[in-house]
């Protein structure tokens, strides 16, 4: 099992780490900073460096898959292709440095707490998702239409508010008395270990948001800056799709 050091601070952007194992699915490490494809934010790039200063280039991160394709408890850093000579030198008990590609990782940051604030402007259960460093979407399942200058607005709104964005947890005997919690039609929320996490955004007791997430998100929603609606499709009779870019 890989310890997940993003999930309580996602502002660590390198952490010293051993090799467990690497296979066809990528570097398997004991712990890191790296966030795997999920939940429709995009896997993590940066680097591993090694003894010598050395760096191995890691494209994505994902999940470790079982024989049966369902996703394990292990991450899995994607190497980029043309690097087999410094992937032979990782054996299991190598020391290296996991560090992030921090630019591009806090683009994800800033893009994931922004979708919580559409989910606060735009109240409908959300049935698809996809964040990147280059843009975000959220598939709203309603008929009514939406307005983009509107919802440029009232985004522009709470980012300036300076909302605080807290990670928490509540038990799955709470999560079962409060279904209404998940806003996601496509995502259920990870079970199985007696906690699942939460993210906050607003003061306890006045938040916008508040909901299910296991992705990485800016301390304050002033963090964010500039961000609009560049586009609302129709993508079905009971599909509004909003996608947000930076400003």
């Amino acid at each position: 099992m890989t310890q997940e050091l993003f999930r309580q601070d996602a502002y660590l952007r390198e952490t010293p780490a051993a090799v467990v194992a690497v296979g066809e699915q990528g570097i398997l490490l004991d712990r890191t900073v790296f966030y795997p494809l999920w939940g429709g934010q995009a896997g993590d790039s940066g680097v591993l460096v090694l003894g010598d200063g050395s760096l191995v280039q890691v494209a994505d991160t994902r999940k470790c898959k079982d024989a049966e394709g369902r996703p394990t408890a292990q991450i899995a850093h994607v190497p980029a292709p043309g690097q087999e000579a410094l992937l032979g030198r990782l054996q299991p008990g190598t020391r290296v440095l996991a560090r992030l590609d921090w630019e591009r990782r806090h683009k994800l940051m800033r893009f994931h707490t922004t979708t919580h604030l559409l989910c606060h402007l735009v109240p409908q259960l959300v049935n698809g998702c996809s964040i990147t460093p280059d843009y975000a979407r959220l598939d709203f399942n309603m008929t009514d239409p939406l307005e983009k200058e509107a919802l440029t607005q009232g985004i522009a709104r709470l980012v300036s508010a300076g909302h605080v964005v807290e990670v928490g947890s509540i038990s799955e005997e709470e999560l079962d008395a409060n279904p209404a919690l998940v806003k996601s039609m496509s995502v259920q929320p990870p079970r199985g270990t007696g906690r699942v996490r939460t993210i906050r955004v607003g003061a306890p007791g006045a938040a916008i948001d508040y909901q299910p997430c296991g992705g990485t998100h800016v301390a304050n929603t002033a963090e964010i800056g500039g961000v609009v609606v560049t586009k609302i499709e129709k993508k079905s009779a009971t599909t509004r799709r909003v996608v947000l870019g930076f400003a």
